[in-house]
């Protein structure tokens, strides 16, 4: 996979350079702070200037970005699954510059901050982070936070719904060369205008139903799907949820589909009345006995549909929308935590989250590579470079156990070598039975890694003097 190619990108090599190093910082410390990212002074003043730097612009980073991921998608059916967070910085008022790119944003207590709305973009086969095929990010002036009498009247275009609709376009303009696109959307993304709309011959979406909509026949969307037989049952594991104190379980699920029309809504404006795509509703409904809570979803699709396996594939498509939650909690919370920042302008900040977010497909692809089935490993130096390999390896050694279960089990320089022995640095202890590692442990692992790294590298230049 191509890394970041910054040479062209500023008409300045010392900012290119200079962005590339602050790159490659965000992955090694795995925090947002300048100041633990720099190793002196003077290093940290050259990242505050890059990220002020007004020739450093948000268009020119998420240019090259979507540019990259464009070229790996080339050839594949990809997932891009897309979704809104929103980043708060009211604790922090006080410090930010006034007009900084900040605005008002929906935090409960009052807040203020900017909105994200990326184009995560995997392998619809193995869920391998291709990047991220466009972003969006901007924050509410005053003006448009006031709500307009009859706002539900007025065209997608003056609604801040429209970003699922520019979501799609943007990804439509960088993935063309794409065998197929399939865009993934929670229930927010139930607007009506995406259904009446001809994306193109590659573009499906796959949006989870909001609405018991109107259909043309008369007939009620949900009602419908309620009164269509089921195609079948399948079964799979619900993982363990700790924020709401779920234990993963074995669940059963029945599935209805039927294919529909949808009616334009009398509220939309006249020029819209027209008829939509033909859609697929499918229902999935958890039928496992002794559930109090049991999980029901309505989708719906542009994706065609012929077998009841046609149906779980989809179903199981719309349950990636995990890892676009997934890198929302790693740039906001646990790992980087932006809102911690130091800049004072939140023009830096913004730029700033949008290379953690680049930084953040390199430990997804080191996580999901890691899954992938023998026989089908990456080279490691997609991830690390030559000296970095050589100093895991002489890790690696220490770090394999006396017997064949807890020695590194994969290919040489392979990600999942490589990936095998960050996640121990990082507290893993490679037992099969012990839980998956998850990113926070790759993350420990690179801070630990790259620490002895440093000494190691320096033990090097020492001896070859």
């Amino acid at each position: 996979m191509l890394g970041p190619d910054y040479r062209n990108l500023f008409s300045d090599a010392r900012l290119s350079n200079r962005g590339l190093h602050l790159l490659r910082g965000l992955f090694k410390h795995g925090t947002g702070t300048i100041q633990t990212i720099a190793q002196n002074r003077a290093e940290q003043k050259g990242y505050y200037r890059f990220l002020n730097n007004p020739k450093v612009t948000e268009d020119a980073l998420i240019a090259e970005m979507s540019s990259r991921c464009g070229v790996h998608a080339k050839g594949k059916t990809v997932l891009c699954i897309q979704d809104t967070s929103e980043a708060n910085f009211f604790s922090h008022t006080n410090r930010l510059k006034p007009n900084c790119g900040f605005g008002f944003i929906d935090a409960v207590k009052k807040g203020i901050g900017f909105k994200l709305h990326p184009n995560l973009v995997v392998d619809a086969a193995t869920l391998m982070p291709y990047g991220f095929a466009g972003i969006q990010l901007w924050h509410r002036t005053t003006e448009s936070s006031q709500q307009p009498k009859h706002r539900e009247r007025l065209p997608i275009e003056q609604k801040e719904s429209n970003k699922w609709l520019e979501g799609n376009r943007i990804a439509q303009q960088h993935l063309q060369q794409a065998a197929n696109v399939i865009i993934v959307q929670d229930r927010e993304g139930d607007i009506y205008e995406q259904f009446a709309t001809n994306w193109g011959p590659n573009v499906f979406l796959l949006i989870r139903s909001r609405w018991n909509r109107g259909l043309i026949d008369g007939d009620k969307l949900w009602d419908k799907l309620a009164a269509t037989s089921s195609k079948g049952v399948y079964s799979c594991i619900i993982e363990e949820d700790t924020h709401k104190k779920v234990a993963s379980r074995a669940a059963t699920f029945e599935v209805r589909i039927v294919q529909v029309m949808l009616q334009c809504p009398n509220r939309k404006p006249l020029a819209l009345a027209k008829q939509s795509l033909p859609v697929y509703a499918i229902s999935t409904t958890e039928i496992t006995p002794g559930v109090q809570d049991p999980v029901e979803w309505k989708l719906l699709t542009t994706w065609p549909i012929e077998t009841f396996e046609d149906t779980i594939q989809v179903i199981q498509w719309y349950q990636c929308r995990w890892m676009i939650e997934e890198v929302f909690r790693v740039v906001k919370k646990e790992c980087f935590d932006i809102e911690s920042s130091e800049l004072e302008s939140g023009w830096a900040i913004r730029k700033l989250t949008l290379m953690i977010l680049d930084t953040v497909i390199k430990l997804f692809q080191m996580h999901i590579a890691y899954e992938q089935p023998e026989g089908e490993d990456l080279p490691a130096t997609l991830v690390f470079e030559a000296a970095e390999m050589e100093c895991l390896k002489a890790a690696g050694k220490k770090l394999n156990g006396k017997t064949i279960k807890l020695a590194n089990p994969h290919t040489p320089d392979s990600i999942k070598e490589a990936t095998w022995i960050i996640a121990r640095l990082g507290g893993w202890k490679g037992y099969q039975s012990q839980r998956k590692f998850g990113m926070t442990t790759l993350l420990n692992g690179l801070k630990k890694f790259y620490e002895v790294y440093d000494g190691w590298k320096m033990a090097v230049d020492v001896g070859t003097r």
